[in-house]
């Protein structure tokens, strides 16, 4: 391999992309909640889009469940006379 031995390999395995991920989220949050800190105002915003976030998720998910039980039920309908 023509790699050195203080570089990290091209491919990671994906425990440590996962790892890496996790670290870039944490040190994202934690200078958003500094900024917070600093000026109690400015979350206004930052709270908005959370609570925005979580309103979207929650939307998906109620059309998730709603497109399943509508599978469902186009499923059990009979096409075959009888």
């Amino acid at each position: 391999m023509n790699e050195k031995p203080d570089q990290e390999p091209r491919h990671l395995a994906p425990e440590r992309v996962a790892a890496r991920w996790w670290d870039a989220l944490l040190v994202d949050l934690r200078g958003r909640w500094a900024a917070v800190r600093r000026d109690p105002d400015a979350g206004y915003s930052t709270e908005t889009v959370v609570v925005t976030g979580l309103l979207v998720v929650a939307a998906l998910i109620v059309i998730a469940i709603i497109i399943a039980k509508v599978t469902e039920a186009a499923n059990g309908i009979s096409l075959v006379g009888g």
